[in-house]
């Protein structure tokens, strides 16, 4: 099994909502599920199976929910009984190949009284009228963008379907998204414009991610001092406070008498290991939480990767590769001015910034996985033999440990 997130953001650049992308067997390894195969267990909500499995609040928050696929034939399903998370939380995603017929009116009719979300996508202008039944049902319509004129868009729907919310997708630059927003039609978008910087190469590092940049270099560097690392840490409140409390969870019975004390109860190891989170989570603090996101989710998913693909010895490597792999969008500059502010090895400066040596393979597969190019990531699986399931475990293992993290409280 495959299952990756994909974010779909607001207005104000905020996650309210996150689509599960998943495939149930690789498909190269399998060519009949190609063909008549395809119908075999299609009966499975897939991407409900994947939150009941690593629970809801390992994908999203209070403020989020998340859109689930089905189709003419999963949407029979006993949906009610299978969702064992709140029904609320979840938004049924359907596409073209429902019709507006009666048995699948009074479907999606029964789902929206149990308190799910209700979602189409796919339609083409030319249909919005046959599907007018099923369009007076639905939460949400995912509309691309680039095949609709929004103006003419918003003014039908709001005069015929006033609760319906529009979704634009393939919104994949940020000039594209602030036109879209703009023209106020649509409540949320999809697509990889959030990786792009707002601007490249044209500002100052701020004092504070001034000191976060030289204590990354302090504890990169070969057998670092601790009381280096302490010194700069001591410079920023919020993490001496942040240090203080994994201590302080570590060791409850221990009274700390300074930031030195502190970083020599962590150890070297831990301590460089909660500096490259911490860190980078300050220095995304004023960028949409999903580069944060992305960033540890990235770093954790490739030291998970490691084993995997018989690599364990490179973990920490990895780690750190994908954790500077949006370090451009945090610092406002190009890759190249960003790798120069910190101190990274060859390897991960050759796969950041020329996407070549032996790390780069392993950035391309967790960039492809993440955009659900499942076809691509089944042929790399597939070459180097390696089992589906293994990937997936990373990937939900990544989610609970950002979950842990950061949002538990």
């Amino acid at each position: 099994m495959l299952a990756t997130l994909i974010p779909l953001l607001d207005n104000t650049m905020n996650v309210p909502a996150y689509s599960i992308f998943a495939q149930r067997e690789n498909l190269l390894a399998n060519p009949s599920l190609l063909g008549t195969g395809s119908l075999d267990m299609a009966s499975r909500v897939l991407g409900l199976e994947i939150i009941n499995n690593m629970g809801l609040d390992s994908v999203a928050s209070d403020r989020t929910v998340v859109f689930i696929e089905v189709n003419n034939i999963s949407v029979f399903a006993d949906i009610e009984n299978e969702c064992h998370v709140n029904p609320r939380k979840i938004v049924l995603l359907a596409n073209k190949s429902v019709k507006p017929t009666e048995q699948y009116i009074n479907r999606f009719a029964a789902l929206k009284q149990k308190g799910f979300g209700l979602a189409i996508k796919g339609l083409a202008y030319t249909q919005f009228e046959e599907y007018k039944p099923i369009l007076a049902l639905m939460d949400y319509a995912l509309l691309d963008h680039k095949r609709v004129n929004i103006t003419v868009a918003r003014t039908y729907f709001s005069q015929r379907y006033p609760n319906l919310k529009l979704i634009a997708v393939n919104v994949n630059t940020r000039e594209d998204y602030e036109a879209l927003t703009e023209k106020e039609g649509y409540c949320m978008y999809e697509g990889e414009f959030f990786r792009v910087p707002v601007a490249v190469g044209d500002k100052e590092v701020a004092p504070l991610k001034a000191n976060y940049i030289e204590l990354l270099n302090v504890v990169n560097a070969p057998n670092f001092n601790l009381s280096d690392a302490a010194s700069v840490i001591s410079r920023d409140t919020a993490l001496v406070i942040s240090l203080l409390g994994m201590v302080n969870k570590m060791s409850r019975n221990s009274e700390i008498t300074s930031v030195n004390h502190a970083a020599a109860m962590l150890g070297q190891k831990e301590l460089k290991k909660w500096i490259n989170t911490a860190v980078t989570k300050e220095l995304c603090a004023d960028r949409p939480n999903e580069i944060t996101r992305l960033s540890l989710l990235r770093a954790k998913f490739a030291e998970n990767l490691a084993p995997v693909f018989d690599q364990a010895q490179l973990a920490s490597e990895y780690f750190l590769m994908g954790l500077f792999s949006v370090i451009d969008i945090i610092l406002d500059k190009t890759m190249e001015e960003a790798l120069n502010l910190v101190k990274v090895s060859r390897g991960i400066n050759d796969a950041l910034l020329r996407h070549e040596g032996d790390l780069a393979p392993m950035l391309d597969f967790i960039v492809r996985y993440e955009n659900a190019s499942f076809q691509e990531v089944s042929r790399q699986m597939l070459l180097k033999n390696i089992d589906d399931d293994k990937v997936y475990d990373a990937y939900v293992q990544s989610l609970i440990w950002y979950r842990d993290m950061f949002l538990k409280k």
